[in-house]
């Protein structure tokens, strides 16, 4: 609402709200500063942002003030292409990465120079006339997203064969560590199991690692796979500065259901983690950790002498690749794996080339069937 002295505005973030007046500061550019990052957090705040974003967003507008050495107030558009410069040629940042910093950067520089927040009067009033934040931050100095998917083009899926190879060989693991009378074969299972989910329900190594065993549930059109037919995704992949987001995946693959309600019945218990909420638990009694799952992915790729490029998240590409090339519905497809638009389903896509070829014979059936008709070869 509006209120205070002069039409001023009492909302979140206002500089009438951060400044403290009658008070000579010894350095009046860093109580400024400091002033309007305050301001930012409060603005943030009453949105209802997260506050890891806030925080994040903080921190990397205190690193652009220490590279470019420069106040809010002095910042130029030629400053803006000097930093994105060295990002690219220094620091080798990928587009997508800098093009977030720029937003959010962007975001800062508008609630500057918005009228309602004030900043603009107040840094008149400290500095002089003319010296005050500007937009910096335009379309022609930052990077569009001219592309759906700006990723590694090596990045790929598992074919069917090399998914087969690597889940034989976690199997493997767990066989020889019983055989050697080792510590070790518990852990192995539940890798083994845990790849196996990621891949079969689509998912991030993140949710994979937050799954807790109340997440999975049944489903009324599948009730063969009992109290595995749905598995509730509680961590999914936030929007920018938003809670994560959830959503239901359905069980569509029945050896992996066999597979989890194996692991959950025989092997998590032996665990003695009983009263651990959490699906996988490690020999210590916690919660495996993402980066966990990373270190023991790339053991068995490396083991197996599979590309490099080959990463957890690849799992999730084969899962959306084989469903497609088993022809089950795009849209199915989006709502598993939880992506808002159709376009991140489809660059998550990569069709094997026998399927291409059996869909390439199948768009010509139609032609050649009538040519052959038309000229009596057919008879």
């Amino acid at each position: 609402m509006a209120g205070g002295v002069l039409g001023r505005s009492d909302v979140a973030g206002a500089a009438h709200l951060e400044l403290v007046s009658g008070v000579v500061q010894l350095r009046p550019e860093e109580a400024m500063v400091e002033a309007m990052l305050r301001g930012w957090r409060a603005q943030q705040g009453a949105r209802g942002l997260r506050e890891e974003t806030v925080a994040a967003r903080e921190q990397l507008v205190r690193r652009f003030l220490a590279w470019l050495n420069e106040y809010p107030w002095d910042w130029t558009a030629a400053h803006v292409d000097e930093w994105t410069v060295a990002m690219m040629s220094e620091r080798h940042f990928a587009p997508s990465t800098i093009r977030g910093y720029q937003t959010d950067l962007r975001l800062f520089t508008e609630y500057l120079t918005d009228a309602r927040y004030g900043w603009v009067l107040a840094c008149e009033r400290e500095f002089g006339r003319g010296r005050h934040p500007v937009s910096v931050f335009h379309e022609w100095n930052t990077i569009t997203h001219l592309n759906d998917y700006e990723g590694r083009p090596e990045a790929r899926p598992l074919t069917r064969q090399e998914l087969q190879r690597f889940f034989d060989y976690a199997d493997d693991q767990v066989d020889r560590a019983v055989r050697a009378k080792r510590k070790g074969a518990l852990a192995a299972y539940r890798d083994a199991t845990l790849f196996k989910v990621i891949y079969a329900w689509g998912l991030r190594r993140t949710e994979a690692s937050k799954l807790d065993l109340a997440d999975w549930g049944r489903n009324p059109a599948a009730p063969e796979f009992g109290r595995f037919g749905m598995l509730h995704v509680r961590y999914g992949k936030a929007v920018r500065g938003q809670p994560p987001r959830r959503r239901n995946v359905a069980s569509v693959m029945p050896w992996a259901v066999e597979a989890v309600s194996d692991y959950v019945e025989n092997i998590r218990p032996r665990f003695g983690c009983g009263e651990h909420p959490a699906l996988w638990v490690t020999e210590r009694g916690g919660r495996i950790k993402p980066a966990e799952i990373n270190a023991r992915f790339a053991a068995y790729r490396d083991a197996l002498r599979l590309p490099a490029v080959l990463t957890p998240h690849s799992l999730r590409h084969s899962y959306v690749t084989h469903l497609t090339e088993d022809g089950v519905d795009r849209r199915f497809i989006q709502e598993q794996v939880g992506h808002r638009c159709d376009t991140s389903t489809a660059i998550y896509t990569h069709v094997s080339g026998d399927f291409m070829n059996t869909a390439l014979r199948k768009a010509l059936a139609p032609a050649l069937t009538g040519r052959r008709t038309e000229d009596g070869s057919g008879q």
